[in-house]
């Protein structure tokens, strides 16, 4: 009997990462809060599309969710058209939601009690990562629960890790953030730099990434951000989203983040310039107004 799996919000990432599993020849069914893009999803996959999560995961081994914040994942999970609802004793839930690690936490509680395992799961590789089936996962949760749900992950991702007990998926995906915001940063900073001093920023940057400042973001962002082009990856909103949870979790364990609070008030700056939807990279967008305010 093939694997029946239910997979809930079909953003940038959910909709690749759904195509990918029924593929692979799952039995999928989507539920979307807009209920014309599950219909398209279906249509496009030969898959089944639900009008509740409840019924989405009704009688499915696997419940896979990617929607937006906590209060997103709440309200696909809990309620009379829940997920929790609909899912069967033995059902695993893999929550691929960027979240707090405390409501990871809750939600797997209240999945044991009806003898429903969980993993909250966050991702890495951005919407290229999606489509491409090339993402990187980052798992909480026993460990007997991730060795069931990796090879049903492994249609969509290329890397999973157990990174720990339930939350360590989230915290993990925290650590990912504080060091992409640093990074970028930094690159932004390098890259007006080389303009103010008249330099060639092609040549400067072939020939740093060949050394020790070499990273994935100067890699696959520079030309763009070179051309003050911001529409190629993960939305200002959704990094500050993230970097809030990382400060708030750090208010609570004590960690340090100067860097991180600095520059997510970078983005908030850019935010202010109507950048609400540019990818990460236009840190460098803020660096050039401040520069052409002060002409």
């Amino acid at each position: 009997m093939s694997v029946k799996v239910a997979f809930i919000g079909l953003g940038v990432m959910g909709y690749p990462m759904a195509g990918h599993l029924q593929k692979a020849g799952y039995q999928v069914t989507v539920y979307n809060r807009t209920t014309s893009k599950a219909e398209k999803w279906a249509a496009e996959y030969a898959g089944n599309f639900a009008v509740t999560p409840k019924d989405a995961a009704t009688d499915c081994d696997f419940v896979f969710m990617c929607v937006g914040n906590d209060d997103d994942l709440r309200s696909v999970v809990y309620g009379e058209s829940g997920v929790l609802a609909g899912v069967k004793p033995g059902a695993v839930i893999v929550d691929h939601t960027t979240t707090s690690a405390k409501v990871a936490r809750e939600i797997a509680q209240e999945a044991k009690k009806l003898q429903v395992e969980f993993l909250d799961a966050p991702v890495s590789g951005g919407q290229a990562g999606a489509e491409n089936g090339v993402l990187t996962v980052m798992v909480g949760g026993d460990e007997s629960t991730f060795v069931k749900a990796q090879p049903i992950m492994a249609a969509f991702a290329r890397f999973s890790q157990l990174i720990g007990e339930v939350g360590a998926g989230q915290l993990c995906k925290m650590v990912n953030q504080i060091c992409i915001a640093g990074v970028v940063q930094g690159l932004a900073e390098g890259l007006h730099f080389a303009k103010k001093a008249g330099l060639d920023g092609e040549k400067v940057i072939e020939t740093i990434a060949k050394g020790a400042a070499g990273s994935w973001q100067m890699e696959n962002r520079y030309k763009t951000m070179l051309a003050g082009e911001y529409d190629f990856g993960f939305a200002v909103d959704w990094m500050r989203k993230d970097l809030g949870i990382a400060l708030d979790e750090s208010r609570s364990n004590g960690a340090n983040l100067a860097l991180t609070a600095l520059v997510d008030q970078y983005y908030a700056d850019v935010q202010a310039l109507g950048g609400n939807r540019f990818d990460t990279s236009s840190l460098l967008a803020r660096l050039d107004a401040i520069h052409d305010k002060n002409k």
